[in-house]
């Protein structure tokens, strides 16, 4: 180039934003690429399985052995027990190994406040802060925070501490009804994907509508086994188990229909009428002998009604499993509903199948 030749500043002064634009698309593109890496994945794992966050002496001592104690304990009610919940301990050294073990869907933090060498007390200092921890101190020395999406989408935290082992140790005694209550609202959007995966039956559903004159949200994999003008028996069968749901209706004529008695009483008139095995002579009862029935009052969808949870056997064979009942009044027509389930299912655990089972009974709706 010679030194007399002159520059095309039209020319220069295009390129350099064109080069300015290109810079500035490439940033951005790198930001939004950033931003995308960085966003938070959606929480995985099975309902009923929670993360317990504590450090390893606490988790080893009595707190954790409190802590399992309540949380752990049995699932009412099964032939064979299984644990409401199944537990896994991670230290906050544990949880920071793997970026993975932030995504699963439930956690449980345990933190003794007054310990200075605590990393699980650390690790929650953010979430709990100053003013809760000296609201805890002026109170009762406990407190609890629940916290959705802090590592994923569809998360649930649960931060549970004390100013003293102690207090820790009341937390969980007084509180663990009410972080079960939050576990079982957090896992029920999955139990519904799980139990509607295939879609519904819309056929079934309105043949339970004609019949018994309510709503219930049927599974696609059940079909009618039996239709009577007052009683209805939905089945789902697969080689490994079988899931049943019994309808009845009639008059309210007592209040003694709404007791532990009444309800039992119900229910072996009805089994033993329409349930059998191959073996001659054989009918399902409750079986509250080998294993207690557990009953109470409940407000079912804003109706009246009594719980039941127990066990039933075939007399005159050999078969058993768990059931709930549901016997609801309904005070607009002045008659009384009952909602069955029950599972057959030998050699395989059956926490999830009944859970499952409640969930479907609980999508209920009364026509009147």
């Amino acid at each position: 180039m010679k030194l007399s030749q002159k520059i095309n500043y039209s020319t220069f002064w295009k390129g350099l934003f064109a080069l300015a634009i290109a810079a500035f698309i490439s940033t951005s593109c790198t930001e939004e690429a950033r931003t995308r890496l960085s966003a938070k994945a959606n929480a995985f794992g099975k309902a009923n399985h929670v993360v317990v966050i504590a450090d390893r002496d606490v988790w080893e001592g009595a707190v954790g052995d409190t802590f399992r104690f309540y949380f752990s304990s049995a699932f009412l009610i099964l032939p064979q027990p299984e644990p409401i919940l199944d537990l896994k301990h991670f230290t906050p050294l544990d949880l920071e190994k793997d970026p993975i073990r932030k995504e699963l869907r439930t956690y449980i933090y345990l933190g003794d406040l007054s310990d200075k060498s605590s990393s699980t007390a650390k690790l929650m200092g953010d979430d709990v802060g100053p003013e809760r921890i000296l609201t805890a101190k002026e109170n009762k020395g406990y407190g609890n925070i629940q916290k959705k999406d802090k590592y994923a989408y569809g998360q649930l935290n649960v931060f549970m501490y004390g100013t003293s082992q102690e207090s820790l140790l009341a937390n969980i005694k007084n509180n663990y009804s009410t972080i079960l209550k939050r576990i079982k609202e957090n896992d029920a959007e999955l139990i519904e994907a799980n139990v509607y995966a295939g879609g519904e039956s819309r056929k079934v559903q309105k043949s339970v509508d004609s019949t018994m004159g309510v709503q219930l949200k049927i599974p696609a994999d059940y079909f009618i086994a039996l239709k009577e003008e007052n009683t209805m028996w939905l089945r789902k069968m697969t080689k490994e188990f079988s899931s049943n749901i019994i309808l009845h209706k009639m008059p309210y004529t007592t209040k003694e229909q709404l007791s532990y008695q009444g309800i039992k009483t119900l229910r072996d008139s009805i089994t033993k009428q329409y349930v059998s095995s191959n073996i001659p002579n054989s009918y399902m009862l409750i079986n509250d002998v080998d294993l207690p029935m557990f009953v109470k009052n409940v407000d079912f969808n804003d109706y009246f009604a009594v719980e039941a949870k127990g066990i039933w056997e075939l007399k005159n064979d050999f078969m058993g499993g768990p059931f709930i009942s549901y016997l609801i009044h309904n005070p607009t027509n002045n008659e009384l509903y009952l909602l069955d389930g029950f599972i057959f299912a030998p050699s395989k655990k059956k926490r999830e199948l009944m859970q499952y089972l409640e969930h479907i009974l609980n999508t209920v709706e009364f026509k009147t």
